[in-house]
C-alpha cells in the first residue's frame, strides 16, 4: 500500500471537501470512514453566499442549485403571534456578494461532494475508524481499531464533534446548549404545503423555541426544523429531548406552528452541543477541521459551511507553498491555515449562542427584540457583511464585525424606534 500525501479522517460534509480541495491541488488524498458506508443522516441545510462561491470555485454550484432551493427570502416571525419581524431579500443579497444563497438536503449536498471525490480520484475507504494520531518523522500516522497503520505527511482530523484527534490539543468536552431539535419533511402535495411560499426560509422565533421552514429539492418538499430547550436537560435528567417535551414546548405558539408540529420525525432528534473555541488547531503534521475545530450551535447556519470554508483554505495555502517539483511547505501551509481560520470560527461560534440567545427571549426582552427587528430595513446588510463576503486567506482579510445594538435601546410603547439589530436566521 502507498502511502498518500494526506490523509483525512472523517466522510462528512467537511472531509469529502478537504479531500476535494486538496486533491485539486495535485495531492494523492486517502480519506478514512469509520462507518461501513458513505452517508449523511438530516433533512435540510442553508448555504450562504461565503459557502457558494467557493461551489463555484469547485464547479459544483449548478449541480448543487439543480439539486437545491434558491429562494427569494428570509423571513422572521414572531412564534407566539405570527407577525413578521425582519425580511432579507435574498434576490438583493445575491447581487450584493455575487453568488446565490440556497438550500439543499444535507443528502444531496454530500452526494456531490462525494461524486466530485470520486471524480477526482480521492482514495474512499470505509470501515476505517480511527482511534490514534501520531506525529512521525517527516510526516503521521493514524492507527486504526482494528490495528492498521496508515501513514501520510499529513493527517486532517475532520472526526466531528467527538473528535480523538482534538484531545492532543486540548482536554475539553462538548458543551450542551439544553435545546433539542426535532426535523422532519411534508411532501409538496401534502395539505399542510398548501398556502405555504416555498421561495421563502422562514423562522418563528419564540420564548425557549423555534421553528423552521423552507423548501427543499425544487420545491418538491417542505423541510421543517422545531427547535426547543429542554426542562429535563436543565434538570439534569439522561432522557431529554423526548416527543412530550415538544409537545409542551410550542403550546402557546401561534397555529401555523403548532401545525407542523404532527410532520416532525419523533422517533429522532438532535441534541444540540458546541464546544469553546479554540485558537490553537494544528498539532505538528496533524490539522483540525470542521466540527473537531469549531462545532457550532446552528443558529446562523454556517457550521458545515465553516467545514468547507476550511478545506478551501487550506487548499489554497498547498497551492502558495507548494515547490516546482511539487513538494508541500506544509509548516508554512499549516501555519497560514491557523492564522486566520480559528479567529473567523471563534466569531460564528461566539455569534451563534448570542443569536440563540435573542431568538429565544421571552417577556419585555421579546418585546424590545420584536421592536429592533421590525426596525431593520430589509436591504440593510450591515449585520451580514462579515460572514457573506469572500472567504478570508489572510487574518488582513477578516472583515469587521458588526456593532450590537443593545436591547435596552428598544422602546418598547415606540413601535417605529430607528434602532437595529444584527444577526441571520438559521
Amino acid at each position: 500500500m502507498t502511502n498518500p500525501d494526506v490523509i483525512v479522517v472523517g466522510g462528512g460534509i467537511g472531509g469529502l471537501g478537504a479531500a476535494f480541495s486538496l486533491t485539486r491541488q495535485g495531492l494523492n488524498v486517502r480519506l478514512l470512514e469509520s462507518a461501513p458506508a458513505f452517508g449523511e443522516v438530516g433533512a435540510g441545510i442553508q448555504l450562504a453566499p461565503n459557502c457558494t462561491r467557493i461551489l463555484d470555485d469547485y464547479g459544483l454550484l449548478e449541480e448543487a442549485k439543480s439539486l437545491g432551493v434558491v429562494p427569494d427570502s428570509m423571513v422572521m416571525r414572531d412564534a407566539v403571534d405570527g407577525g413578521e419581524l425582519s425580511r432579507l431579500d435574498l434576490r438583493d443579497l445575491e447581487k450584493r456578494y455575487g453568488y446565490p444563497y440556497m438550500v439543499i438536503h444535507r443528502s444531496d449536498l454530500h452526494g456531490l461532494l462525494l461524486r466530485a471525490c470520486e471524480r477526482a480520484g480521492v482514495e474512499l475507504v470505509t470501515d476505517s475508524r480511527v482511534t490514534s494520531y501520531e506525529n512521525a518523522d517527516g510526516g503521521t500516522r493514524v492507527t486504526l481499531a482494528a490495528g492498521e497503520v496508515h501513514e501520510a505527511g499529513l493527517v486532517i482530523a475532520a472526526d466531528g464533534l467527538h473528535s480523538v484527534a482534538r484531545k492532543l490539543l486540548v482536554d475539553d468536552q462538548p458543551v450542551s446548549s439544553a435545546y433539542v431539535a426535532y426535523r422532519g419533511t411534508v411532501p409538496a402535495g401534502t395539505p399542510r404545503v398548501h398556502g405555504i411560499d416555498l421561495s421563502e426560509v422562514v423562522v418563528y422565533v419564540g420564548p425557549r423555541c423555534h421553528f423552521v421552514h423552507y423548501g427543499l429539492r425544487g420545491g418538491e418538499l417542505l423541510n421543517q426544523v422545531a427547535v426547543f430547550e429542554s426542562p429535563k436537560a436543565l434538570a439534569g435528567q439522561e432522557d431529554w429531548g423526548t416527543p412530550d417535551e415538544l409537545d409542551n414546548a410550542f403550546a402557546d405558539t401561534c397555529g401555523f406552528v403548532q401545525d407542523g408540529l404532527p410532520f416532525m420525525w419523533r422517533e429522532k432528534w438532535w441534541r444540540m452541543f458546541d464546544r469553546e473555541p479554540v485558537m490553537n488547531w494544528v498539532h505538528g503534521r496533524i490539522a483540525l477541521l470542521g466540527d473537531s475545530a469549531h462545532p457550532p450551535l446552528q443558529y446562523i447556519a454556517q457550521g458545515a459551511i465553516m467545514a468547507i470554508e476550511d478545506g478551501w483554505v487550506l487548499g489554497e495555502h498547498v497551492a502558495r507553498n507548494r515547490a516546482e517539483d511539487g513538494t508541500v511547505d506544509w509548516s508554512a501551509a499549516l501555519a497560514a491555515y491557523e492564522a486566520v481560520r480559528p479567529e473567523h470560527c471563534r466569531r460564528v461560534l461566539t455569534t451563534s449562542r448570542k443569536w440563540g440567545e435573542l431568538w429565544h427571549l421571552d417577556g419585555v426582552a421579546r418585546e424590545q427584540r420584536n421592536v429592533l427587528l421590525r426596525a431593520r430595513d430589509t436591504y440593510d446588510y450591515a449585520f451580514v457583511d462579515w460572514l457573506y463576503g469572500p472567504t478570508a486567506l489572510t487574518p488582513d482579510e477578516e472583515p469587521p464585525m458588526f456593532t450590537p445594538i443593545p436591547l435596552s435601546s428598544a422602546r418598547v410603547d415606540e413601535p417605529e424606534s430607528p434602532a437595529l439589530v444584527g444577526g441571520h436566521s438559521q
